[in-house]
């Protein structure tokens, strides 16, 4: 059950290679994201020290919960192998590849990220892909209406 998506990361980047990671979220975080209180529009991912870490993600604190509510855009560790850690970092070593976040879903009771390597569209590129959707947009309206 997808949460919460990054609509923008389909329109800025090339997507190429996903993985799916855990995220490392204390307890009043983790009923704040079953909620649907969550927001990925503005994270971005980095990779320090051989760990993965989502930053600018933003988890409203949990409305019951007490003082000791967890910052709202606090960094958080992602959870990968470490093979899969490599395979991202010699992605992000070429030049134009960064790793972004695509999507905050459950899967099996746990709350998931599902991040991708992908490359930047150039503004060319976006023009070319709002065009592409415009042509499918009127395909669409056109078999709407004459199949009435």
């Amino acid at each position: 059950m997808i949460i919460a998506n990054n609509k923008k990361a389909f329109f800025d980047y090339f997507i190429e290679d996903r993985f799916e990671a855990g995220i490392e979220l204390k307890g009043s975080e983790v009923k704040s994201v079953k909620a649907g209180k969550v927001s990925i529009k503005e994270s971005f991912i980095r990779i320090i020290n051989d760990e993965v870490f989502i930053m600018g993600m933003s988890i409203v604190p949990w409305q019951f919960g007490s003082v000791y509510n967890p910052e709202e855009r606090r960094v958080r560790k992602l959870l990968l192998n470490k093979k899969e850690i490599r395979k991202l970092h010699e992605k992000v070593k070429i030049k134009g590849y960064t790793i972004v976040p695509l999507d905050v879903h459950l899967s099996k009771g746990y709350v998931k990220v599902q991040i991708a390597v992908a490359k930047g569209k150039k503004n060319y590129d976006k023009r070319e892909s709002i065009a592409k959707k415009d042509q499918e947009r009127n395909i669409r309206r056109d078999i709407k209406i004459s199949g009435r």
